[in-house]
């Protein structure tokens, strides 16, 4: 298979994985849109929420909740958009959702600086 998405949980290529259990890996996007734009990736290749169990749907929101408090406390983000493609916009056909944090001042560091406060 060659989906980005897969390698990335294989370990084939690296991440910045900030949180990591049986089901899901979460990392840091190497392009994001803000500091802490997160990734939330189901280990089990799922094309998108038409393929999604309630199970694996179910686990990423709790993940989801988790993540948002670990931006809140470590990057004190203002905000926190939740975006999740499908179809034609869907550009990894791997689920995915994004975690995009706001800030009312969004400057942009860099990815592997933003790793280090979060870790």
């Amino acid at each position: 298979m060659d989906c980005i998405f897969c390698k990335i949980i294989n370990n084939e290529i690296p991440s910045y994985t900030i949180y990591e259990d049986d089901i899901v890996k979460c990392f840091l996007d190497v392009n994001p849109d803000s500091n802490g734009h997160t990734l939330i990736v189901p280990k089990r290749h799922i094309k998108d929420i038409n393929d999604m169990d309630s199970e694996t749907f179910n686990h990423i929101f709790k993940v989801t909740k988790k993540l948002k408090n670990v931006l809140e406390e470590k990057l004190n983000i203002d905000g926190l958009t939740l975006v999740q493609n499908n179809g034609d916009i869907q550009e990894v056909k791997h689920f995915h959702l994004h975690l995009k944090p706001y800030y009312k001042n969004n400057e942009i560091d860099s990815v592997i600086d933003v790793y280090y406060k979060i870790k």
